[in-house]
């Protein structure tokens, strides 16, 4: 079976101390693997080396994230995965024993986060682009509670340099032509609201129940019509639903919408994923009217 990770590198994850702007080095072994899904999107793990668990699974659609240096960081080995859509923040350090290789590491991450079908540049010899993240890392970090040689403050990430934003609009700019009448008149951020979806579901509440298996595995209470409406009111709903819109302006969804039953063509674009719903919410209907 081919192997699904595009590129893999030692890394360790590193947590914000509460209450202050200091990140601490965890000393636990781990990688940083990034591979394609069965759902067609690239996924952003991070891998314990111990256990070879993936203690991590993040989801990420073209351009919602980047993979910036903290340039307050005391090693200068400590990384951060900033999401454009939210304010949400993963810290992580470098535990390859060559620092050297930070850079480069560096620059591919960003671009898979730009367009997952890229393909990583490695210069260093004889590096293989998928190696396996079950290598041994060099000493653990100190888990110090004071500052430590490995803590880093968090301030303002590393800003990519005019050519590396440049490369990156090129890899953006790749995916797909965008719509010659630029944003569409409407998107699904527009459509998702608690304005459009309460009235909804106090009109269909036959509904609520079909929507209770989508929803997240670990809901601290079990699913209920109250807990859907919390959820399609909290920002966390908003910037997902934010971060399919530019998903789908990329063109770059077709693997992911057959998962959901829909034609590939789907994927290219908003209007063409709201038509496919649409012809497929008629043919449900039309099935329906013919077995009644």
């Amino acid at each position: 079976m081919p192997d699904p990770r595009i590129a893999a590198f030692k890394a360790g994850r590193a947590f914000r101390r509460e209450n202050t702007n200091w990140v601490d080095p965890s000393p636990t072994k781990g990688a940083i693997v990034l591979q394609n899904g069965d759902d067609g999107l690239l996924h952003f793990i991070w891998q314990n080396r111990i256990t070879n668990n993936f203690e991590e699974d993040l989801i990420l659609f073209p351009g919602e994230a980047t993979f910036n240096k903290v340039e307050q960081s005391a090693s200068g080995r400590t990384y951060v995965l900033k999401f454009s859509s939210s304010n949400q923040r993963h810290f992580f350090w470098m535990q390859d024993a060559d620092p050297s290789r930070d850079y480069e590491f560096f620059i591919n991450v960003n671009r898979l986060l730009a367009d997952s079908e890229a393909i990583p540049i490695w210069t260093a010899p004889g590096y293989v682009s998928r190696p396996s993240a079950q290598v041994s890392a060099e000493p653990a970090a100190s888990s110090s509670t004071h500052p430590a040689a490995g803590s880093s403050t968090v301030g303002e990430a590393h800003e990519p340099t005019a050519e590396e934003l440049a490369r990156v609009r090129e890899l953006v700019a790749s995916l797909g032509d965008q719509p010659q009448g630029g944003r569409p008149d409407f998107l699904l951020q527009d459509i998702l609201t608690p304005a459009n979806l309460l009235p909804l579901f106090t009109s269909h509440p036959e509904v609520i129940p079909s929507l209770f298996p989508h929803l997240p595995s670990d809901l601290p209470t079990p699913p209920s019509a109250e807990v859907l409406q919390q959820i399609i009111s909290s920002p966390q709903f908003r910037s997902a639903v934010r971060s399919f819109d530019i998903a789908l302006s990329t063109g770059a969804l077709q693997g992911f919408v057959r998962s959901l039953g829909l034609p590939e063509e789907a994927g290219s674009g908003f209007e063409a994923f709201i038509q496919a719903i649409q012809r497929q919410a008629e043919q449900e209907g039309d099935n329906t009217m013919e077995t009644d």
